[in-house]
């Protein structure tokens, strides 16, 4: 609890950092923010095209491809840019980390608010999908908001295992890249897990992100409250929390050597 405190301590100083963040991407830019919208719907699209029109991939819900599509890609895309943000946070701030009074362990959270803004781009495509398709906006859109506080946990969690490892191995960004990249295809986003045997959708169900994935299309598109899930919710959380705890763990154990080595 002291650990999360000091972050939230320097609170103020957090959303300045973000903020500079989010300007910094797009320095010289002609369109701005513009490429937040730009980016997600190019990558959409390709999927849609390779997916839906080459492979005539169609989920079993019967919910259109590009909508169930991006309700996956919305979640997916916003953890893994926590987690390779938070990788190089401690190795790209080493004007802070040199600071005695300033809470190192809060500089995943600026990835984490950086992170938000372009999640709510994603989420606005979801919704203008959802309007073109004429599929219902229902009260479980409300229901997200936990889901997402589901992938911020488990985000933070991973974000400071990764953001003190690389501080001694500057290839365990490189690393989480490639893990980041595996992830996708190996977590349902692309295609629907209830194409595998059963015991093989059992195995793969257990990665926490298929929990989130499956409960943001839960909540934008199916209407399924998430107590019809309190098994899989009881899974998630035990390996979140653990992946929490581990993640402060290794975090405070190495910080003390930060500053000699950034």
């Amino acid at each position: 609890m002291i650990f999360l405190t000091e972050v939230f301590a320097k609170w103020s100083v957090l959303k300045s950092l973000a903020m500079r963040e989010i300007r910094q991407q797009y320095v010289g830019s002609a369109l701005g923010i513009i490429w937040q919208l730009i980016t997600p719907m190019v990558l959409i699209g390709v999927f849609w095209i390779v997916f839906s029109v080459g492979f005539r991939v169609k989920p079993e819900s019967g919910v259109p491809f590009v909508v169930w599509l991006t309700a996956g890609m919305a979640a997916w895309f916003a953890f893994s840019e926590i987690v390779a943000g938070s990788a190089n946070c401690i190795t790209g701030n080493s004007h802070l980390v040199k600071k005695v009074v300033f809470p190192v362990q809060a500089l995943p959270m600026v990835k984490i608010l950086v992170a938000i803004s372009n999640h709510l781009l994603f989420l606005s495509i979801l919704l203008i999908l959802l309007l073109v398709y004429g599929l219902p906006v229902t009260g479980y859109f409300i229901q997200g908001l936990y889901y997402f506080c589901c992938m911020i946990i488990l985000g933070l969690g991973v974000g400071w295992m990764v953001a003190a490892l690389n501080v001694f191995s500057r290839d365990t960004a490189r690393l989480v890249g490639v893990m980041l990249q595996v992830g996708m295809w190996a977590t349902p986003i692309l295609w629907d897990i209830k194409i595998l045997p059963q015991p093989y959708q059992y195995l793969f169900s257990l990665n926490p992100m298929h929990y989130v994935i499956q409960g943001y299309r839960d909540s934008f598109l199916y209407a399924v409250p998430f107590t019809d899930r309190l098994i899989e919710t009881a899974i998630f959380w035990v390996m979140t929390i653990v992946i929490l705890m581990l993640g402060v763990f290794v975090f405070k154990r190495l910080r003390p050597q930060f500053p000699d080595l950034v």
